[in-house]
């Protein structure tokens, strides 16, 4: 799909608590898919600093 797995979906749009919840159940914070290519790519796109700072904490690239 166009954004390729849910944890990019739930980065795109700012969903701190859906990443938190996937990342917790093993989504790959470093993983490539999608319209944004990287977590942080998705996380940035549009502000998403709270969500941007928790990738980081949990291992994003």
């Amino acid at each position: 799909g166009f954004y390729g797995t849910a944890l990019e979906a739930a980065l795109s749009h700012g969903h701190l608590e859906v990443v938190q919840f996937l990342i917790e159940h093993g989504a790959d914070v470093n993983a490539l898919g999608g319209f944004y290519g990287t977590a942080l790519e998705a996380a940035s796109s549009d502000g998403h600093l709270e969500v941007v700072q928790f990738l980081v904490e949990h291992g994003a690239d």
